[in-house]
């Protein structure tokens, strides 16, 4: 069995291709009727890693909209590979809230490795402040205020200082984010562009995946995205994301953590499918001090998401 298993944590490639075939089945599989929703990284309504505007809502249908995703990401052999699986409940036109539990399996490195512990839970909600076109003007972009809480990380620093402190329970600690976020469909021909952005405070370290930072601070991000249609009807998105870090993880005054990047497509079946399949690649951290290489700077992930 053990043997089966660090196999496994050593086929990372492998791991991944299956990971993507499988989400790609269950797209074709699960598609039916409805209005596209996508779920990001945390399960709010996203791109690959940020928050959209957009709630998990619909112009027309029940009052109660919820939409379930599975994610994966391949963050290298150093931090290992995570899976999460989302579920997200939009309420009338403008709130949503959710909740995603977080799989880790455990890298190979033996020094640094261990730092990742087991995964932990998010909570997320959205509102909309500002809906798109509000008022039948044109110009006007979506605009939300949302929030990100999460429970029992365990990584990075969070694991050295609370197994120092209590090595036979090691519990973990919380983080969050609050967020307010603008985006906007530019209906421009023949393909339309998604543009979108806003400003973030968090006191977590990429997402909780690094633990947490040493204090609050306020990061950026935003997003680009190019939509193409497809054969079949279907709907291609090619975009880029970019979000700020926390200059260093909790206990890790050295360490130097870049700003995300990631570069992903999204496909939509058909239109009136309500099933979006993505994958991408993330720029997450390398060599982060000198003697230290997180391996995992393009990073591969897949998510499927479907609204019922």
């Amino acid at each position: 069995m053990n043997s089966s298993k660090r196999q496994f944590q050593k086929s990372p490639t492998l791991h991944c291709c299956l990971a993507i075939l499988a989400a790609f089945v269950l797209a074709l599989g699960l598609a039916k009727p409805a209005h596209a929703q996508a779920l990001g990284w945390e399960g709010e309504t996203g791109v690959f890693v940020t928050p959209l505007a957009f709630t998990a809502s619909v112009d027309e249908g029940p009052k109660l909209h919820p939409v379930v995703a599975y994610h994966y990401f391949n963050a290298g052999p150093v931090i290992g590979d995570f899976h999460e699986l989302s579920i997200e409940v939009g309420v009338g036109k403008r709130f949503e809230f959710g909740f995603t539990h977080e799989f880790h399996v455990f890298g190979s490195d033996p020094s640094l490795s261990p730092l990742w512990q087991n995964g932990f839970e998010i909570f997320n909600g959205k509102f909309i402040l500002v809906p798109e076109n509000y008022e039948k003007q044109k110009w006007v972009p979506a605009v939300s205020v949302g929030f990100i809480a999460r429970t029992n990380v365990r990584n990075v620093g969070n694991w050295v200082a609370e197994s120092a402190s209590n090595p036979s329970m090691v519990g973990g600690k919380s983080d969050g984010d609050i967020y307010i976020v603008a985006s906007k469909v530019v209906p421009t021909k023949p393909i339309p562009i998604v543009l979108s952005g806003g400003v973030r405070g968090t006191d977590a370290e990429l997402w909780g995946m690094g633990g947490n930072a040493p204090a609050w601070e306020a990061r950026a991000f935003g997003a680009v995205a190019f939509v193409f249609k497809g054969p079949s009807r279907s709907v291609i998105i090619l975009g880029s994301e970019a979000a700020q870090q926390p200059h260093h993880p909790y206990g890790f005054p050295t360490l130097s953590i870049p700003t995300t990047l990631t570069y992903y497509v999204r496909i939509v079946p058909k239109p009136k499918y309500h099933v979006n399949f993505d994958v991408g690649v993330a720029q997450i951290a390398g060599v982060v001090m000198p003697t230290v290489d997180l391996k995992a700077r393009h990073q591969m992930g897949a998510q499927v998401s479907y609204g019922f």
